[in-house]
């Protein structure tokens, strides 16, 4: 019964917040998950680069994408944060990145 209020709470709340909270609230959930696909992206290359240690990590925006299941705009903002964060490179390739290992 007190679990049936709390979530009848907390649907009260998420239905009244005024639009202004709803948005930051949508902001901060996309900039954690951007946060988690930029570490996905991050461990992945690490991975390669331990089953192939002679070379450099160079994937394309598409290629994530399609293997995190995600649409390369998303892939490209993370790999923008990973950028500023000097863990991966533009390659000269357009739509490719080395990632830094």
């Amino acid at each position: 019964m007190i679990a049936c209020a709390v979530g009848i709470a907390a649907a009260c709340r998420i239905c009244l917040e005024p639009d202004r909270a709803k948005v930051q609230r949508a902001e901060r959930n996309r900039k954690k998950e951007l946060r988690a696909l930029a570490d996905r992206i991050s461990t992945y290359g690490r991975n390669v680069h331990q089953r192939y240690p002679d070379g450099d990590v160079v994937v394309s925006e598409n290629d994530l994408a399609e293997q995190f299941r995600k649409r390369p705009d998303t892939v490209a903002t993370a790999l923008n944060i990973l950028l500023g964060e000097r863990k991966v490179q533009k390659a000269p390739l357009n739509g490719y990145w080395k990632l830094n290992v």
